[in-house]
């Protein structure tokens, strides 16, 4: 019988001996995560048997002290970034059993990678307007429809979608949520080159695609619900990404100032120092939120720290191509790539300056986030939404 750590110190204990029976120098990467994920050291708070233990999600950080300094493989997180933080969190709160052991272990050593099928080109801020149908056919539903901006589409073998089954109801109410296998007929991925010059982004078209009804996630016509916990999911993993002082896109530009004295000016200096300042106050918001989700689900202080984080980009790259002057307008390279994963820190000041644009649409619009917090943090009368109680096929569009 195995001892059950709900605290510190025998969870590091444990981790120590998953170690000294695993050793990171001589276990086969894939081998290592798969057995990580079985130990209940990947994601501490989930249940037993899913790859946790049923501890305080707090905890995580001493398995992650200790793999780091033994120097242990991790899953490449920013690669299944969608998968972690948004596919996960909905199977783990909605998934049968059976879907739950299915996924979550692959999904998790990065075996499969996830995409989102949500946004439409006629319902992304208002998504609850979507119009990819899905019709009961049997044990199986049958979906056509068009999405588009879908990260990762090109790599992933799995998507959470969510598509209209029932045009009779309102909008919000004739959703179902399901999860799409990509590599099925009909299932159509196109990439959308971006003014980068990558195509990180696709569209996808979906025709005929049958999906079992096992594959539903939620009841039927419960989408909505169901779409809300992977949304404020995601967009905590998008703007609540913990980094240590000066990490991201602040550090590049302080790292510049301080290494070219010749590119200084009184302007820019009091640019930088505001936007140091914060930086490091969103940083540590960010933390705070952290350890708020520690503790339950993830609310609506999500979406302030997703706008606070494109807002924040947006500016920064945009000093830092001011800061090299000449040097900022060069590009470092136009080829067309599908690229893994975005990567701001990994290319040029240009790249970050045109990068940085799509953070205020991509994972919620700032003008819906803005929404969202003036109504749901500061409690302000909502906007008046004539549409609501309209079934979905008569509203116009």
């Amino acid at each position: 019988m195995t001892d059950r750590p709900l605290d510190a110190a025998g969870l590091r204990r444990r981790t120590r001996r998953f170690l000294a029976e695993h050793p990171p120098g001589s276990t086969d990467r894939l081998d290592f995560l798969r057995a990580r994920f079985d130990a209940g050291l990947a994601w501490v708070h989930y249940p037993e048997g899913l790859g946790g233990l049923g501890a305080p999600r707090s905890l995580q950080a001493v398995v992650d002290g200790e793999l780091q300094a033994a120097n242990a493989p991790d899953n490449d997180p920013r690669r299944i970034g969608i998968g972690l933080g948004m596919a996960a969190p909905t199977l783990l709160r909605y998934g049968t059993e059976e879907q739950k052991r299915r996924y979550l272990r692959p999904l998790w050593t990065g075996e499969e990678v996830w995409c989102q099928l949500f946004s439409e080109p006629g319902a992304g801020s208002d998504l609850a307007a979507l119009g990819t149908r899905a019709v009961r056919d049997g044990d199986d539903w049958v979906v056509d429809g068009q999405k588009v901006w879908t990260s990762s589409a090109h790599l992933a073998r799995w998507a959470i979608l969510i598509a209209r089954t029932d045009p009779d109801a309102p909008k919000h109410q004739g959703i179902t949520y399901f999860i799409c296998d990509m590599t099925d007929p009909g299932v159509e991925v196109r990439p959308l080159r971006q003014i980068t010059g990558e195509a990180e982004f696709n569209e996808v078209f979906l025709t005929g695609v049958r999906i079992p009804d096992s594959r539903r996630l939620g009841e039927v016509g419960d989408g909505w619900r169901v779409a809300q916990t992977t949304l404020m999911n995601e967009r905590v993993s998008i703007g609540g990404t913990a980094l240590p002082r000066e990490g991201g896109m602040i550090g590049k530009v302080a790292q510049t100032w301080r290494e070219r004295p010749d590119l200084r000016t009184h302007d820019l200096h009091q640019r930088l120092l505001r936007l140091w300042v914060e930086a490091e106050v969103v940083r540590l918001t960010g933390e705070r939120l952290r350890q708020q989700l520690a503790a339950g689900q993830p609310g609506p202080e999500g979406s302030a720290m997703k706008l606070a984080f494109a807002r924040l980009n947006q500016e920064i790259s945009g000093l830092e191509v001011e800061l090299r002057g000449a040097e900022g307008l060069l590009y470092d390279d136009w080829t067309m790539r599908r690229p893994e994963l975005v990567d701001f820190t990994g290319r040029d000041a240009g790249y970050r300056y045109l990068r940085a644009k799509g953070n205020s649409i991509e994972g919620g619009t700032s003008e819906i986030l803005l929404n969202i917090v003036a109504e749901r943090v500061l409690g302000l009368p909502p906007e008046p939404r004539t549409d609501k109680d309209v079934a979905w096929k008569d509203l116009a569009r």
